[in-house]
């Protein structure tokens, strides 16, 4: 019995167990978000995910599949990416990058954009390795690097409010030619570019993307495009592909997204773009953690691209239509920011609108006892109290900079009708308690 109990004392591990690379990055903002999301919100415009239906298209495609006898379609299909798939992806971004590619060497499919993202930071990121994030940045790209053994080095993008008394715009957040330029050194691997950017909704102009790419020429450096809200892009604004410009394929991996492109996030479908040169390490990093993808979802958004693929361009394409709806959505939100003295900042692209809460600051207090930033502490009360759920800026930036931008909040406008106007509800109702 001694024995035993000797034993089970000595069974007790006194070494540590979490591996050292996760250290500093556990806490992560969506859990913490979505969670008094769930709990308190009468209006969810926190997540960015539609809550309208995929196209008819689209889950046909998924019945289709599912239901049309072909039973390999439930067995491993090519780790890389479904052979259909990868075929009308090479097919399609030929079109977009103006050159060939070959779609069992220049496109991988990923589970979701998530996991391209993943696989770039493994397998292109060495320790000591710098990596540069231009902030405002979506929350996953600076615990990828850390992972990964990197540094990451943040850029911000800083706001130039417009003179003549208009609304701001997302293009009036701007980087600094010369700050960008400090930032590289003979340690900088890679600049992480995300355009249409998360959270802002930026669309980098030709100009912007022409002084990143001259860079990362100068400097021998990669770029990890994450391109996702490709086809998210309103006011006639394009949206260029930065491994289209001189000098950049051989040094860009372009990452994007099924799910934002046919609004079906819970498919996780993804996939990178690139030349063989890189993504033969990302191959690597995908067979030995993921290894394969869903078949079914990849057969179903194989057939969606080429519907896609034979309407591109057309007023029927559900690229030129989901852009026009997303427009209509963004000006409805905006209207109803603008109208309660919440400002907005309008975006180009993507599914966000940032808004300026500053004339909010005697709706919650100031508490000395809290070293939350104070974004963070009115999105938790706006929930609690209001019901209405939305994202504090400052998640979206690096510790030492996080203080800068605590008087934003995020917003999705990628929601049916009802929620924007349940949601206007809200903003009115309370307008109306702080005026009488």
């Amino acid at each position: 019995k001694s024995l035993s109990f000797s034993l089970s004392l000595q069974a007790k591990m006194s070494k540590p167990v979490q591996a050292r690379r996760l250290e500093g990055i556990d806490k992560n903002i969506w859990v913490e978000f979505v969670k008094l999301a769930v709990t308190y919100s009468k209006v969810n415009l926190g997540q960015g995910f539609p809550d309208f239906p995929a196209p008819a298209f689209l889950t046909e495609a998924f019945t289709r599949a599912l239901a049309g006898g072909n039973h390999l379609l439930h067995q491993y299909t090519r780790a890389f990416g479904h052979p259909p798939l990868v075929k009308v992806l090479a097919q399609f971004f030929e079109k977009l990058l103006g050159r060939d590619l070959d779609p069992m060497t220049n496109v991988m499919v990923t589970v979701g954009a998530y996991q391209a993202l993943f696989c770039c930071f493994q397998a292109l990121v060495d320790e000591g390795d710098e990596v540069i994030i231009i902030e405002p940045f979506f929350d996953c790209y600076e615990p990828m690097v850390k992972m990964a053994g990197g540094t990451p080095v943040f850029v911000p993008l800083r706001p130039n409010p417009p003179k003549d008394g208009r609304l701001m715009s997302s293009a009036d957040w701007q980087l600094d030619p010369t700050e960008l330029a400090s930032k590289f050194s003979e340690r900088t691997k890679a600049i992480v570019l995300n355009s249409p950017n998360n959270p802002l909704g930026k669309v980098f102009s030709r100009g912007e993307l022409g002084l990143i790419a001259e860079l990362c020429v100068k400097h021998d450096v990669l770029c990890i495009s994450d391109e996702v809200y490709e086809w998210q892009v309103y006011d006639g604004k394009q949206h260029i592909r930065i491994a289209s410009l001189p000098g950049m394929w051989d040094r860009t991996v372009t990452v994007s997204s099924a799910g934002k492109t046919f609004s079906a996030t819970g498919w996780k479908v993804g996939w990178v773009v690139g030349s063989d040169r890189l993504l033969q390490h990302l191959r690597t990093v995908h067979q030995n953690s993921v290894y394969h993808c869903a078949t079914i979802a990849q057969e179903a958004m194989a057939q969606a691209f080429q519907r896609e693929l034979m309407l591109y361009g057309k007023p029927e394409s559900y690229f030129v239509q989901l852009p026009k709806e997303l427009q209509q959505k963004r000006d409805w939100l905006v209207q109803s920011l603008d109208g309660v003295g919440m400002k907005p900042i309008v975006p180009e692209g993507t599914y966000f609108l940032v808004a300026d809460i500053s004339q909010f600051k005697s709706d919650v207090p100031d508490d000395p006892n809290s070293d939350e930033p104070y974004d963070y502490r009115f999105t938790k009360w706006m929930v609690k109290n209001k019901g209405l759920a939305a994202i504090p800026l400052s998640a979206f930036y690096s510790e030492a900079h996080k203080n800068n931008y605590t008087n934003f909040i995020r917003f999705c406008f990628a929601k049916e009708e009802a929620t924007l106007k349940a949601a206007s509800d809200i903003l009115q109702k309370w307008k109306q308690e702080k005026t009488s």
